[in-house]
């Protein structure tokens, strides 16, 4: 039993989202220019909270499910919140963080969408000055 749990929690901690290096480049770029998630330009909104992910979580496999079906929501959270629920109340202990990270990095990708592909935000980025080339 010990051995399923701790290869259930090194595949959970394993799997979490990433962005791919196309994607830190241009959250650098964004960086370099002043445009963070915290401080975005523009009327973008976040669209996961990892304060509710994480909270969430402390239920089996909710924070997840939360990040599969919002705004920007990755799928893959899907699996993950059913592992998170077939491994409850273990789970709590990788789930809140693994949540809570997970929502900064949706967060992140979606500010790069945003600027890059959404019509309102390559309008505002324009207005900005803001260039998502990587230099």
């Amino acid at each position: 039993m010990k051995k399923i749990v701790l290869i259930l929690m090194v595949c959970l901690v394993c799997a979490c989202t990433h962005l791919t290096r196309q994607e830190e480049m241009q959250l650098r770029a964004l960086k370099g220019q002043g445009v963070s998630v915290d401080k975005p330009v523009g009327s973008w909104e976040k669209p996961a909270s990892p304060v509710a992910a994480a909270a969430l979580n402390i239920l089996p496999g909710f924070g997840n499910f939360y990040l599969a079906a919002g705004n920007g929501g990755d799928s893959s959270h899907y699996l993950y919140g059913t592992l998170n629920l077939l491994t409850w109340p273990i789970s709590i202990l990788w789930g809140i963080p693994e949540a809570a990270l997970d929502a900064n990095r949706i967060n992140e990708r979606e500010l790069i969408y945003y600027y890059q592909f959404d019509p309102f935000g390559k309008n505002e980025a324009a207005k900005a000055g803001i260039s998502m080339d990587i230099e």
